[in-house]
């Protein structure tokens, strides 16, 4: 898609850049802003190991082309000063990451809803969530802790082209008054977020809820508890949520300093 070639100068002393052609190095930042967005051109180019110059190169074009766009959020630690400026992929640019056929199947869902009604598109996306659900289960029996459950689900997600991920949520460390919070709250507290950096049927989704609402009431199943849509990628959001409390099935020690929730990728910077 690009073809003009990278510099050595584009990437500091030691980094595995400097070889790699533009294209190659462009899709790499397209995939971090996708897996981990919102994210900073400081955080892309530590991570990629790439030049404040060659991060904001990418960037531009990237964002030049309508596949990443900048969120300006409040900095986390008071919320004052200058917003912090992040990067996620945009709406069209999640569209043009699907399928290119996809206008086919909203053609199609389009008739069925026309002549069928709602309840015929409503069995229509019910059956294929059934197909999902089962073999998903297969691939959770013998894991019996609910992080790990939603860490595997995340995978399982990522294999089927979601970018699926996991962050620990719920009250961890200190208060606002930078007191320290009480281990018992924090345990009854405790949560997983599950991410989907990415929809392969978003356009399907925009038009048609029904694939959200039951792919959400397909995780609530598969985990075992009731859980929580907080954002989707339908309604205008950077990442679909879903919050799953598992304060439930931790035991409080008031020696412990604090809950660990395990988690296959941590947000920073948020």
């Amino acid at each position: 898609m690009y073809s003009s070639s990278a510099s050595a100068a584009d990437s500091p002393q030691g980094s595995t850049d400097a070889p790699v052609g533009e294209d190659r190095t462009r899709d790499r930042v397209l995939s971090m802003v996708l897996e981990d967005g919102p994210i900073s051109a400081a955080e892309l180019g530590k991570a990629l190991r790439l030049t404040p110059a060659a991060v904001r190169r990418h960037l531009d074009a990237l964002t030049d082309s309508g596949l990443v766009e900048v969120k300006s959020m409040a900095r986390q630690a008071s919320g004052a000063g200058r917003p912090a400026r992040r990067y996620v992929v945009s709406q069209g640019g999640q569209a043009r990451l699907g399928d290119d056929y996809l206008h086919i199947a909203v053609d199609a869902l389009r008739d069925l809803q026309k002549y069928g009604g709602s309840e015929a598109v409503d069995e229509f996306v019910a059956r294929r969530f059934q197909d999902l659900e089962t073999r998903y289960a297969r691939e959770l029996e013998g894991i019996d802790s609910l992080e790990d459950r939603a860490t595997k689900l995340a995978e399982l997600l990522s294999a089927d082209g979601f970018v699926g991920y996991t962050r620990e949520a719920g009250l961890i460390g200190f208060n606002n008054l930078n007191q320290p919070i009480n281990p018992a709250l924090q345990a009854a507290m405790a949560a997983v977020q599950l991410c989907q950096g990415h929809c392969p049927v978003l356009g399907l989704a925009k038009e048609f809820p029904q694939f959200c609402e039951h792919e959400t009431g397909m995780f609530s199943r598969l985990l075992g508890v009731d859980v929580r849509r907080l954002s989707t990628l339908a309604t205008g959001g950077h990442v679909c949520t879903t919050h799953i409390p598992v304060g439930r099935f931790y035991t409080a020690n008031a020696r412990e300093k604090r809950v660990r929730v395990k988690s296959t990728r941590q947000e920073k910077l948020r």
